[in-house]
């Protein structure tokens, strides 16, 4: 299912990104890159639009990007292939974090949990996150993006998927 870089989904996603502060940067990458069409880079999201093949990956890669910390953001180039990033705990709160996005950005969670990824477990986020199983909030509320429903109603603050903020510090 190749998608545009002119789709309506496509320029919401890259308005988004920008909006919070997460460069992408047009490129010719390589077959050897781990979704098509995507690379990160220091701050950054390579994406080539001709090998990009589903566009909600983007908030995926966006949401590593969002949950790590700054200062191993600024590393990523140099710790990317060394496989101790990222860690469980950040790919699972870049998952969510991705699915916050497309609430946010009012697209379909097939749009990011479409039937190709997530090593055939996409169904099974949409219904939890859809459910309001929200698993990796913990770590979310911890980086201090997003709030718990019992951590909302204490500080009169909206709870997850309403994020606190888009980008740890």
């Amino acid at each position: 299912m190749l998608n545009s870089k002119n789709s309506v989904e496509t320029k919401r996603v890259l308005q988004f990104l920008e909006e919070i502060g997460i460069q992408t940067v047009e490129k010719k990458l390589d077959a050897t890159t781990f979704l098509p069409g995507l690379s990160l880079g220091t701050n950054c999201i390579y994406v080539d639009f001709d090998a990009l093949l589903y566009p909600g990956d983007l908030l995926h890669e966006a949401g590593h990007l969002a949950v790590t910390d700054g200062k191993t953001r600024e590393m990523i180039d140099s710790i990317i292939s060394s496989g101790e990033w990222p860690t469980q705990g950040e790919e699972i709160a870049a998952i969510l974090w991705s699915y916050a996005a497309l609430t946010y950005l009012n697209l379909e969670p097939s749009f990011v949990f479409h039937s190709n990824g997530y090593k055939g477990n996409s169904e099974w986020f949409i219904s939890n996150f859809t459910n309001a199983n929200y698993i990796g909030l913990p770590f979310l509320e911890w980086a201090g993006l997003a709030l718990s429903d019992k951590s909302a109603n204490l500080e009169g603050k909206k709870p997850f998927p309403i994020m606190q903020k888009w980008i740890r510090d």
